[in-house]
């Protein structure tokens, strides 16, 4: 595909970011890229895997060779997942971990378990409540879910990802937002798809600075476009209602995570990608922050999660 076709199709969104971008995109991919067995005796992490993103990234990964620990809130409600997963590739190794990444109390005590090196962390546990909840720690949901909890772990296994892989599974919707003042999501009303997008957000703010700090380890977000999983159902029925004919299989929307995860060499850190190319982090100017803001709210963030 040429560069101005790309370009365009991520310009307009609907098209980009529905099955046709990805059926546009991937006809010019190398078929053995990643390449067979490339994760072979490696270990990998996904959290919110019980179904959806989630689940596909794990049947991913495990495809090209990875141990495969499934983080899920509620163990016994995944079971299935797992069950379906070793139904669909029987030589694959899939381990179910219970741990509600939105409880930093939960997170240290699942990564006081985790022993051993850790190749590839990919945080995709996701939530959209309806009304501001909060986190046991007093923090709103979805920044306890897509931050806080993310960054604790990810500190945690600090000494376990080195040279590895952190990917984090952020949303095309953070480009409406900027980072916001109030991260709590304190002042009303509060609105739910909005609360989803400034976390999101805020996860591409931080990619530079969690790359950094994590060095040599490599630092990505991606957004997977939009595709048809449980979460988007349940979340937004009308969007999910409208949009039906032109949503993503899970296994789509994941492809991007699953090559930052495997492809060699491996890609510059540090970035935003969508179909496995860099993409613009700001389409529109009110949305630009600076470096001032980012060093803000990560230190916000840090201090929240206890770091």
């Amino acid at each position: 595909m040429s560069g101005a076709l790309d370009t365009l199709l991520d310009r307009l969104v609907v098209p980009g970011y529905t099955r046709l971008g990805y059926r546009l995109r991937s006809r010019s991919w190398p078929a053995d890229d990643p390449r067979p067995n490339a994760l072979a005796g490696k270990t990998a992490i996904v959290t919110g895997a019980r179904g959806g993103l989630g689940k596909a990234t794990a049947a991913g990964l495990a495809a090209l060779g990875a141990t495969v620990h499934l983080v899920v809130r509620d163990a016994a409600k995944a079971a299935r997942t797992v069950a379906d997963l070793r139904g669909e590739d029987p030589n694959a190794t899939f381990v179910l971990d219970e741990c509600d990444i939105s409880d930093l109390d939960a997170v240290r005590r699942y990564a006081a378990t985790c022993a051993g090196r850790v190749d590839v962390l990919v945080h995709n546990a996701g939530v959209m409540p309806a009304h501001r909840t909060e986190s046991p720690q007093g923090h709103e949901l979805t920044l306890a879910t897509h931050v806080l909890g993310p960054l604790l772990l990810t500190e945690l296994l600090r000494p376990n990802l080195v040279n590895g892989r952190v990917i984090l599974v952020a949303s095309g919707g953070m480009y409406t937002q900027p980072l916001p003042t109030d991260p709590e999501y304190r002042d009303p009303p509060y609105r739910p798809a909005t609360a989803y997008a400034r976390t999101k957000r805020i996860q591409v703010a931080l990619t530079p600075l969690l790359a950094a700090h994590l060095a040599p380890t490599f630092v990505a977000t991606m957004h997977p476009g939009w595709s048809q999983t449980p979460g988007l159902t349940s979340s937004l029925p009308t969007f999910t209602t409208l949009t039906k004919p032109f949503l993503r299989t899970p296994t789509q929307g994941a492809d991007t995570t699953i090559w930052l995860a495997a492809t060699t060499p491996q890609p510059p850190t540090a970035n935003f990608w969508h179909d496995r190319k860099i993409r613009p982090t700001h389409y529109l100017a009110r949305t630009q922050e600076s470096a001032i803001e980012r060093d803000a709210i990560w230190t916000y963030c840090r201090k929240s999660a206890g770091i």
